[in-house]
């Protein structure tokens, strides 16, 4: 069965009950651990999870199916969660379906989360015939899928989400299912809401918890690199891995910063920054505890064609991160300290 992250969430409970391999993959690694932690919860019985390596499997094929057919200590159930890059669990994968297929017994259910692989794999292309087998594909996030994962995470949270909320939690978790998700899980505990016991949020109640937005989670880095912080991209660079954040959902905050230089300029022509009004400075997303730093910004990217220049490389450098999902984290930090650096020469 092949499924992709457009119809998982109406097919994946289905498959749950009928399959016991299931092969997560595509560009979008935060939405396939997202749903392959969904996945864990509509099993009949989830168990135990026993965590192994890709790395583990390709120096060992063999202990897949060993560990998908041993008991636990006491004899409980388990789920077997692979964290694997590429083909790494391809060898370990055939064994565990041809000892199997042997007679070797029944297996507990694998899950393989298995980033820069895509269902154009050798691994996948195993599977997806399978009526044992799911292969799930999760193409790059877009504001309309993650608004939708949004507004499922809600209502299996037990609260009332209207679109716009869900979208603007969408766009403030930089389209990050993960992120998404840790706000939908604050806000149902603010309002007291579960799945028997439903509540509804308002804007206000959004605002409470402090949903994750730009300026708690992306807005230093954005503003040490647009600004030409050089010594602060460093820091923020670390502390965007260590949160795990997807490479791309980071980008999309760049590039929303591009757009809206780009959209001042045009409101401006030869005007200042300062002449805006506070009528000008709402309708082009401005917001006063951001001014400061959006208007040095705008003074080193707005002469010439800088601008077209910085939304070119932006568009290339997201190119790059889809195309070599592997390497997206060197690459992103690799091209932010590249911009950086120019913006860093033009404030001296």
């Amino acid at each position: 069965m092949k499924l992709t992250n457009r119809d998982f969430a109406a097919k994946g409970r289905a498959a749950a009950q009928s399959c016991s391999i299931f092969f997560f993959c595509g560009q979008d690694e935060a939405g396939a651990n997202a749903a392959a932690n969904d996945l864990v919860t509509w099993l009949p019985d989830s168990g135990e999870r026993v965590e192994l390596s890709g790395a583990e499997l390709r120096g060992d094929p063999a202990k897949l199916g060993d560990e998908a057919r041993s008991s636990s200590l006491f004899g409980d159930r388990r789920h077997i969660w692979v964290r694997a890059s590429g083909e790494e669990a391809l060898e370990a994968l055939k064994v565990l379906i041809e000892t199997g297929e042997a007679g070797a017994g029944e297996a507990c259910p694998v899950i393989i989360v298995a980033t820069s692989a895509t269902d154009k794999s050798r691994s996948a292309k195993l599977l997806d015939k399978r009526k044992d087998a799911l292969v799930a594909m999760f193409y790059p996030p877009d504001l309309q899928s993650v608004t939708r994962a949004v507004r499922a995470l809600a209502d299996g949270a037990g609260v009332r989400l209207g679109g716009d909320l869900a979208e603007r939690i969408a766009r403030a978790a930089n389209l990050d299912v993960r992120l998404a998700r840790s706000e939908v899980e604050k806000l149902a505990l603010y309002l007291d809401a579960s799945a028997q016991s439903p509540q509804a949020a308002t804007a206000e109640d959004v605002d409470a918890i402090g949903a994750a937005s730009e300026d708690d989670g992306f807005a230093p880095l954005v503003n040490a690199v647009m600004g030409g912080q050089a010594a602060k991209v460093g820091i923020e660079l670390a502390r965007m891995k260590q949160l795990g954040l997807n490479p791309v959902g980071v980008l999309l905050a760049f590039e929303r910063r591009a757009a809206q230089l780009a959209r001042i300029a045009a409101a401006l022509g030869p005007r200042p920054f300062g002449d805006l009004n506070r009528g000008e400075e709402a309708r082009l997303g401005i917001f006063f505890k951001e001014k400061r730093e959006i208007g040095q910004q705008f003074a080193l990217w707005r002469h010439g064609d800088k601008l077209d220049r910085l939304t070119q490389r932006l568009v290339g450098l997201h190119r790059d991160l889809l195309t070599n999902s592997q390497a997206a984290e060197l690459l992103l930090a690799q091209g932010l300290a590249d911009i950086a650096r120019v913006a860093g020469a033009r404030a001296r």
